[in-house]
């Protein structure tokens, strides 16, 4: 079954609305809510229009007085255009505001580089007090919805906008701990996000048949960062590959090379979106496929670096003259 992020997360915040009364929905003409939406949540629900820096400060005002804001607007905005005001209002104050983000990395790919958010990973993690999660599908945006009631601090979500395939036999999620997918003795392959994730499943399976096993992490929480699980997977490895529909600086492959370099080195290599604009035309699944965040790239990757790994080392010649 597949079902769409951005819904899964409007469906489960009706119910949470009805049984918290503290709890606002903040709009910017999204059109994500429907007339029905607003009339069932009534006062609980605003449409402020496209507005994004006066969404983020009147929801920083809510907070502060006590209530306990989901702010919708698309990725792309919300950690550009309104990022002074989340960063300032909200991060700053440590304030309870949820900022649901749609159209997360290339979910707005038909839209072009103004709507497209390859940075919003990067940008987000980096705030203090700052929790980030990317739920890979429907259910864990569900449950990550559910948790956030209990969250202190802000919290950004990315979301998408189509419908992506649920995991089939994957563990709940908890925001901060890692989902290890699948469990192998050679190689790390760390990703987040619907495409990602399948995509590293698949490349597990293809590789399994060639003798190569693979962990996958599902790696949905930026910040706090599960390091424990992350240096746990990579110590018996000699590579680890990160795969993110994001820019390949700052957000999933930035944190797990920090990490590991600090905390256990290891050769990781980043798989991710090229730096630059994109330049074609298309819808997400277009882009995915025509900058290659797939299946077979992992597999290629992983393949070069034990084949690197397994040639012996060149002898320096001051050796041999010695």
């Amino acid at each position: 079954m597949s079902r769409a992020t951005r819904e899964a997360y409007r469906d489960s915040l009706l119910p949470l609305l009805k049984r918290h009364p503290e709890l606002m929905c903040l709009d910017s003409d999204t059109g994500l809510f429907s007339a029905e939406f607003a009339a069932a949540a009534g006062d609980q629900y605003l449409n402020l229009g496209i507005a994004e820096h006066n969404l983020m400060g009147m929801a920083a005002g809510m907070a502060a007085c006590g209530r306990v804001p989901f702010v919708n607007t698309m990725a792309a905005f919300a950690t550009s255009r309104a990022l002074e005001a989340i960063k300032i209002d909200i991060a700053y104050n440590r304030l309870p505001v949820r900022i649901m983000a749609t159209h997360g990395g290339l979910a707005a790919g038909h839209l072009g580089p103004t709507h497209q958010a390859l940075e919003d990973l990067a940008v987000m993690r980096v705030l203090p007090s700052m929790t980030v999660v990317v739920p890979a599908d429907a259910a864990a945006t569900e449950a990550f919805v559910e948790q956030s009631l209990n969250l202190p601090g802000p919290l950004y979500v990315r979301l998408g906008r189509k419908p992506t395939p649920e995991l089939s036999a994957a563990p709940p999620p908890v925001i901060g701990q890692a989902q290890t997918l699948r469990e192998g003795g050679d190689v790390v392959l760390a990703c987040c996000g619907p495409y990602p994730v399948l995509a590293c499943l698949t490349a597990a399976d293809v590789l399994a048949r060639q003798g190569i096993e693979a962990t996958v992490l599902n790696v949905h929480t930026l910040r706090p960062f599960d390091t424990q699980t992350l240096v746990a997977a990579a110590r018996p490895v000699q590579v680890v590959v990160t795969l993110e529909e994001h820019w390949r600086g700052g957000g999933l492959g930035g944190v797990v090379a920090e990490t590991l370099a600090e905390e256990a080195p290891t050769r990781v290599l980043r798989l991710g979106m090229p730096d630059q604009f994109v330049d074609e035309v298309g819808n997400q699944e277009h882009l995915v496929a025509h900058y290659e965040l797939t299946a077979e790239r992992v597999v290629r990757a992983v393949r070069a670096a034990l084949d690197t790994a397994a040639r012996p080392a060149k002898t320096d010649r001051k050796e041999l003259i010695s």
